[in-house]
């Protein structure tokens, strides 16, 4: 995770308004920012309806929206990345699962909507991963981060403990103890 040129600046000025460095700030983290999104959805399952473009996007315009957040290093940055990313996949979830799937519509219509079952059933075993993850937070916050910064954001064990300042020994146990909690939840 090495800092491009001047990111802590441009990170700093787009978060005081300046639209011009948001910008810049954006065209230098897409690459990351990609990799963070395709992660994000292979471990949400691949018919969430959403693709690696639109939840950038997506993730672009929240980051622009909102000033509360303040983000320190590049480091930061991607970990607030991979945290708002998920909120985008849940909050799509939530919307999917919200929709009527056919009733009283006309035969094609039930027939599409019968062909987005698939992406319902994924959303529903999105918002259970969300569910159970926030359930950890509360009891292990950094176990929690571990499995954001793992599963959800594609980081190394060595990227992790830098983000964490933890020794990637810590990592590895955090990781494997919070799998089995999580399964345990999700059984």
């Amino acid at each position: 995770m090495r800092e491009g040129p001047d990111l802590t600046g441009l990170i700093r000025r787009a978060q005081a308004g300046d639209s011009g460095a948001a910008e810049a700030l954006f065209a230098a983290t897409y690459p990351a920012l990609r990799r963070l999104a395709r992660a994000r959805l292979r471990a949400s399952g691949r018919s969430t309806l959403l693709d690696t473009s639109s939840l950038v996007h997506e993730w672009y315009l929240r980051f622009v929206r909102t000033s509360r957040v303040r983000l320190e290093d590049r480091a930061h940055f991607m970990r607030y990345a991979g945290r708002a990313m998920r909120a985008v996949i849940v909050d799509f979830a939530r919307r999917s699962r919200a929709e009527r799937r056919g009733g009283d519509r006309p035969a094609r219509q039930r027939t599409a909507v019968a062909a987005a079952e698939g992406a319902v059933a994924a959303a529903e075993q999105i918002l259970r991963v969300h569910e159970a993850l926030d359930d950890l937070g509360k009891l292990e916050p950094r176990m929690a981060q571990v499995v954001e910064l793992r599963y959800f954001a594609g980081f190394t064990e060595s990227e992790i403990s830098t983000v964490l300042d933890v020794a990637e020994r810590t990592v590895r146990r955090d990781w494997e103890k919070a799998r089995l909690l999580l399964a345990d939840s999700l059984a």
